[in-house]
């Protein structure tokens, strides 16, 4: 694909590495001017510096409703637009089954990966009309299939997939497209960290890879390809799509 997001406006949370980085990296070879919005704003802007063309860099905690609510009207304020959010900021720890888990563990999770979604939506929902624009929600093939030893994030998950089938029958009237992408596996800091707190962290490894049966785990740019495309009119009859993204991790037995 080539330019096929010239002029769009995209908001992108958790945009300074990771998946996030990747896709940042992705929308601006095709044109697009983003957002980053991330905790780590030195992080973001050096990505947002990559980018260049008028792509900017804002500091926000998601979980927190008033830094996202200046945030939205900032992006308004410069650009005039919007023309996506995608929301892919998250967290992923702690590693623990359910009743391991601090209930300040569970809140933080749950407000970082789902609550943000909320204050994206409630504070981008009239530009996105004016836009017709769309809802990118980055889930996880754990929120379809389930994982082991990870309740809150899983939990986590499965609400974003279930969330943006709600959003996308609710937003089709206006027309705003909302879609998530599922990956399994993908080498990111985060995953590293996640690797850390194993018990057995070189098996953790080489199960990541054996998981895809397309034979490794990959990095966040197969993530952005498929960004691109959800975000493209390729994708303007796509809406509530729970794209795996996963080298085929949810295929079932394998040897």
């Amino acid at each position: 694909m080539a330019d096929e997001l010239t002029g769009k406006v995209i908001v992108l949370t958790g945009g300074a590495d990771g998946i996030g980085r990747e896709c940042a990296l992705a929308y601006g070879r095709e044109g697009a001017t983003v957002a980053i919005v991330d905790r780590d704003l030195d992080a973001a802007q050096r990505t947002a510096a990559e980018l260049g063309g008028g792509s900017i860099a804002l500091g926000a905690d998601v979980s927190d409703g008033e830094a996202v609510r200046s945030t939205i009207a900032a992006v308004v304020s410069q650009f005039g637009r919007i023309d996506a959010v995608h929301n892919n900021a998250g967290i992923a720890s702690p590693s623990k089954p359910l009743h391991e888990t601090t209930e300040q563990e569970w809140d933080d999770l749950q407000r970082t990966n789902v609550k943000s979604v909320y204050w994206t939506t409630r504070f981008a929902f009239e530009a996105l009309v004016a836009s017709q624009g769309c809802i990118l929600n980055t889930a996880s093939m754990v929120g379809l299939i389930g994982q082991t030893d990870h309740a809150a994030y899983v939990a986590s998950k499965g609400a974003m997939i279930s969330l943006t089938k709600a959003m996308a029958a609710d937003y089709a009237r206006h027309p705003i497209r909302v879609n998530a992408i599922c990956p399994a596996g993908v080498w990111t800091p985060m995953l590293e960290r996640w690797c850390a707190e194993q018990p057995e962290p070189d098996s953790i490894r080489r199960y990541l890879d054996e998981i895809h049966p397309l034979g490794y785990c990959p990095r966040g740019d197969v993530i952005a390809d498929a960004a691109v495309f959800l975000l493209s009119a390729k994708a303007r009859f796509m809406t509530g799509c729970i794209l795996p993204v996963s080298g085929g991790a949810e295929l079932g037995y394998r040897r």
